[in-house]
Order: structure tokens, then C-alpha cells, then sequence
């Protein structure tokens, strides 16, 4: 990896992580996500390993339909209570928080994280989400959920009082903080902010999204960008090359990381980890066959085919159903797939070593567990393997770090700093020591002057 780059790595914490059956694996701990000292420590091992930030997603609403396939999904601690947690048990690691605009108005946004920077000294982060689902709008009086287009507008201009209200904010004891007087067309905010600005003048700011406006929105204002699962690594090169491009518009270029997700199913062998692998999937609670097909909307999580043959059928493009899912799919079976069914053949072959006409065959059950779309991409292997995939894409141009989900928890979380990031460290592509005491320092960025500054310069 050339020397001027940095590899950036973060712990996306969902607390029965993020493996639909993570939560039924021996070693998991369901009821996470309200044990504040698992967290904790969950926490300080990511801190232990380096690690520059601990992510906390949120969602809005309450879905019951996820209780076999994420249940810490359906009901979790509001991240700001988490995050205060995880800066009392840590000094140097990141901790980013979802606030979402779309729900929330930016007086308080900027409140909650200033007080959360001023708390933790310098290390919290926002990840700016619009919202993905719909049934949010139900709890926050609205008949409907807003537009792709609305909502982005709405979030630009968040955004813009935000940033406003903290640079305006007082840095010193007995400081006068400046009002912005802000008039748009979504908001009226006087200010000044009643808290002191963050250490970090603004908090980084993370976002997601393949959406021309979440592009745009990472390329002019974001430090962080997570990149989603995508199909092919060509397009990941191209959607790396899309962000960069863009952000040098505005200058910028060199100031916005790409992160993708990455799932590591690791241990200490290829073969211990793909037995890991297939224990995992062996978990799943299967949909019932007679739920076929159709694309399903998974709360605000995603969208995919149900997990059965049936669906495994259309996927594919042969019929699959009737079988034993720990049987072997005869080879002249899958030499009759779809061009999208050899694609998932190949994704199987990577995940499982198994292959059509190999020693170790593709079972109808590998057909099932391909079939429904992947929160992350997913690399299962020994650590020497796993850090290679790292080690390309960050060289390749479609990575500047990754955003690990762990399987489970928290054993996944010791799997990947224990095993792999050491690694890392050997191959001079991770940090031993951090850079500093704040996010900013350890992503090498500047900390913006405030509005005092600028109009006293």
C-alpha cells in the first residue's frame, strides 16, 4: 500500500450483530443491546485494537417482523445514551451516532453532539441518515413518508444551521456565542447555541447512499462515506471513483474516506472458518416455502428475497425445490443457472471453497443462504486471507478502510482484532498507536475555524 495512505477501520456495533442468526450463535449474548457494560467493553477492545470509531446505527420505528433476523433492530437504547456510555469506559476511539434530520430539528442535532464531543473530548461523529423507512413518518405525526428529494433538501439545510449554530457557539468561558438568525425555507432558528463549541469545531460527519443526492451530499460536506453492498468489484472501483471525482469539484478530494461494510467470518484456518460460516447459516430461521420470490422490504434495513427454495428457484433460474438443504446439487443442475445465478454460484464458491464438480460440492442449502441480499460484503477465511482482501481493495482503488460488521457479538468483534488487525499491523497497513486524542486527528483532518475566527481574520 503506498506509504501516504492510511487504512481506516470502524466496529459497526449492532448488539446481536449483524449475521441475521448472529443472535442465535452459542457464543452470543441476546439480550445486548441494553447490557451498557457489554457495550462498554465491547467498546474499549475496539480501542485495544486501534480501531478509529465505534458506529451506532437507529431506526425509528419498531418493526416485529424482524424478531428471528435482527432482533436488536426492533428495540435498543437511543444512541446519544449509548454513545455517553462508551465515552466514560474509552479515551481515544470514536463514537458516532445516526441522527436523523428527516425526524429531528437541527437546534437540537446540534445540542446533543456538541454535548457529546465536549464529553468524550474531541472524538464524536454524526452519521447523517435521511431515513429509508417509511413507517418512521407514523410515529412523528406526518401522513407519509417524504420523498427522496425532500428529504435531502430538508437534511442540506440541517446540515447548514447545524455547522451554523456550532460555529457561533462559544469556544471559552465567558465568550459571547454569536446568534445566527438563520430564515430558510424549512427552518427559523435565531441561536446562539447554548452549548460550547464541539473540540473538533465540527463533529465528523459520516453518510451513506447510491442516490445522486447522497453522492453529492458526501462529496461537499461528508469526512466518511459507507459504500453499501454492491455487485461486482468494478463497481466498487466506480463508485470509489465517483465519490473522489466529485469531491475534488469542491475541492475536496483528499478529504473524503470511503468505507465500505465488510463482514469477516474469521478464525484461525481457512477450514475452521468456513465450518464458522456454515454453523452461522445453519441458524437461520428458514421463511416458509409457500412465501416465494417477491422482493421484501426489510424494515429500514434493506431488501431481499425471502430464504427458502422457492425463492432460491427464481434467484437462480432452475428449480430447486423439494430438497434436502444438506444435499449436493448435481452439476448438470447448475450448468443450467442464469447469467445472476452464476454470479451467486461464484459468490458461494468464494464464501464456502465448494464448487459444482469439486471434492466439496454445492448443497441446496448454499443456494438458499445466496439468495437473499447481504447487509455487507462478506470475506471468510484465515486471518492472512482476510487481511489480503483488505490489502486490495484498499491498493485497487475501491476502499480507503472498511466499516467491520460483526457477525455476532462478541465474539466476532475479538475474532477480527485479535486474529486479523494484527495482521495489518504487520504489513505496515494499520496504525499501532493513535495519532492523536481526537476523531479528527486519527482521520488526519483539519478542524474548521469558527464564524468568530473568520469574521476577526
Amino acid at each position: 500500500m503506498p506509504t501516504e495512505r492510511t487504512l481506516h477501520l470502524g466496529l459497526m456495533f449492532w448488539a446481536t450483530g449483524t449475521h441475521a442468526a448472529g443472535w442465535r450463535h452459542p457464543e452470543a449474548q441476546a439480550d445486548a443491546a441494553y447490557d451498557i457494560a457489554l457495550i462498554q467493553e465491547v467498546s474499549a477492545e475496539a480501542e485495544r485494537a486501534k480501531l478509529d470509531f465505534v458506529f451506532l446505527g437507529d431506526r425509528l420505528a419498531c418493526d416485529p417482523s424482524l424478531q428471528h433476523s435482527n432482533p436488536a433492530q426492533i428495540s435498543r437504547l437511543e444512541p446519544y445514551t449509548t454513545a455517553t456510555a462508551i465515552a466514560a469506559a474509552t479515551t481515544h476511539i470514536g463514537i458516532v451516532v445516526t441522527a436523523n434530520p428527516t425526524y429531528s430539528d437541527p437546534y437540537s442535532i446540534a445540542r446533543h453532539l456538541a454535548s457529546l464531543d465536549l464529553v468524550s473530548e474531541g472524538r464524536a461523529a454524526w452519521n447523517l441518515v435521511t431515513g429509508a423507512d417509511a413507517a418512521a413518518a407514523l410515529n412523528f405525526s406526518r401522513d407519509a413518508h417524504w420523498d427522496t428529494g425532500k428529504r435531502y433538501e430538508w437534511a442540506e439545510e440541517c446540515l447548514q444551521v447545524v455547522r451554523a449554530l456550532w460555529d457561533g457557539a462559544a469556544e471559552l468561558e465567558g465568550q459571547e456565542p454569536l446568534p445566527i438568525g438563520h430564515r430558510g425555507p424549512f427552518f427559523s432558528v435565531d441561536g446562539p447555541l447554548d452549548v460550547a463549541r464541539p473540540p473538533q469545531g465540527h463533529v465528523v460527519l459520516f453518510n451513506a447512499g447510491t442516490s445522486d443526492q447522497a453522492r453529492e451530499l458526501a462529496a461537499r460536506a461528508s469526512d466518511i462515506v459507507f459504500a453499501g453492498p454492491q455487485a461486482t468489484f468494478a463497481d466498487r472501483k466506480a463508485y470509489y471513483a465517483d465519490i473522489r471525482a466529485r469531491a475534488a469539484r469542491y475541492g475536496r478530494a483528499d478529504q473524503v474516506k470511503v468505507l465500505p461494510g465488510l463482514t469477516p467470518i474469521v478464525a484461525p484456518t481457512t477450514e475452521e472458518a468456513v465450518a464458522l460460516h456454515d454453523r452461522l447459516n445453519d441458524l437461520y430461521v428458514l421463511d416458509p416455502e409457500q412465501e416465494v420470490g417477491e422482493l421484501i422490504r426489510k424494515g429500514g434495513i434493506g431488501e431481499g428475497y425471502r430464504r427458502n427454495l422457492s425463492s432460491a428457484s427464481q434467484a437462480f433460474g432452475v428449480d430447486v425445490r423439494g430438497h434436502d438443504l444438506a444435499a449436493e446439487v448435481p452439476a448438470d443442475t447448475l450448468a443450467q443457472v442464469s447469467e445472476e445465478g452464476a454470479r451467486r454460484l461464484a459468490e458461494i464458491t468464494r464464501l464456502t471453497r465448494r464448487t459444482a464438480n469439486g471434492p466439496q460440492r454445492i448443497t441446496y442449502g448454499d443456494l438458499v443462504h445466496a439468495t437473499p441480499t447481504q447487509l455487507s460484503h462478506v470475506v471468510v477465511g484465515n486471518p492472512e486471507e482476510v487481511a489480503d482482501m483488505i490489502q486490495e481493495w484498499c491498493e485497487d482503488g475501491a476502499a480507503d478502510g472498511f466499516n467491520i460488521y460483526p457477525a455476532y457479538v462478541p465474539g466476532s468483534v475479538t475474532a477480527f482484532t485479535e486474529l486479523v488487525v494484527p495482521v495489518l499491523q504487520h504489513r505496515g497497513l494499520f496504525r499501532k498507536e493513535y495519532a492523536g486524542r481526537t476523531l479528527r486527528e486519527q482521520l488526519g483532518l483539519p478542524v474548521p475555524p469558527s464564524a468568530r475566527a473568520e469574521s476577526e481574520g
